[in-house]
């Protein structure tokens, strides 16, 4: 692994990283942040997946999530959203190839060699973070948003006990049904949609729900709000009778504006939930 850059942040450090991923094929790089009393032991961890076109950076310098981490000790991970560099497919829309992962094992040509992101983001990266930082394995949680906040909820849906909370910021709430979906699932995964539903997140609310807390976010005039299809969760989360909320955010839109904003709220969320 290989440091890419440190800087003190809210008394603690935001770290940059580099590693050779064995899920990819490629390099990986991702941000972490380690609140202070990362270096008296191991601290609570929130994952913060991030949206179509982003890379590790974006939410680690426009959320706001350290100031607020810091004040509870918990460390932040700010995984990138695909695999990146020369020899890996890519394609000329800004919602498919680098940069659009979708947190999926890809199983078709020519994307199946290197977009491996949910074996990256579900498997590989936490060894990496356990082996090389003070990170507490059993207190986890996970948020994310847009595209990240699809891949928050079906990783928490998928691995139960795993994150004892989870939310998420306009999520693309039902991927199955919606154009942000539809067009990614059939070049990742190919043309038989039994094979979608695994990670859809209003399907998978139906069918099991989340054993933990859930919030979500949603601005009113998010200009993707027909893409999100963020009613579908909704009404997926009344039925289930989940442990939650679903907040509708008047005047909102999809933007970092909108993430920053919540993000106190959200972190107080996780951080009840992980100091239980």
């Amino acid at each position: 692994m290989k440091t890419v850059s440190e800087n003190r942040c809210f008394g603690g450090v935001q770290g940059v990283y580099s590693h050779a991923s064995d899920a990819t094929a490629c390099d990986m790089t991702f941000g972490l942040f380690l609140p202070e009393e990362a270096t008296e032991g191991p601290v609570p961890l929130l994952w913060y997946l991030s949206g179509l076109t982003c890379t590790h950076e974006n939410a680690m310098t426009k959320a706001g999530a350290q100031a607020w981490a810091a004040d509870h000790g918990i460390a932040v991970v700010f995984p990138d959203t695909s695999p990146r560099g020369e020899g890996v497919a890519n394609d000329e829309a800004y919602d498919l190839g680098q940069g659009a992962g979708f947190y999926v094992n890809a199983t078709q040509n020519p994307w199946a060699p290197h977009f491996r992101m949910w074996d990256y983001i579900a498997e590989e990266l936490p060894r990496i973070l356990s082996a090389n930082f003070p990170i507490d394995e059993e207190r986890q949680s996970i948020t994310g948003h847009s595209m990240g906040g699809h891949g928050a909820l079906t990783l928490a849906m998928r691995y139960p006990g795993r994150f004892r909370s989870v939310s998420a910021f306009a999520p693309i709430a039902h991927p199955t049904q919606s154009d942000w979906g539809r067009k990614q699932f059939t070049a990742y995964l190919g043309a038989d949609e039994a094979t979608w539903a695994e990670h859809d997140a209003s399907l998978l609310m139906v069918r099991d729900g989340f054993d933990g807390p859930v919030l979500i976010d949603q601005g009113a005039s998010d200009q993707f709000f027909d893409l999100l299809k963020p009613e579908a969760l909704a009404h997926a989360m009344a039925a289930r009778r989940q442990d939650g909320q679903f907040r509708m955010q008047k005047g909102y839109d999809h933007s970092y504006y909108f993430v920053s904003t919540f993000m106190a709220d959200h972190i107080d969320f996780h951080a009840a939930a992980l100091s239980a």
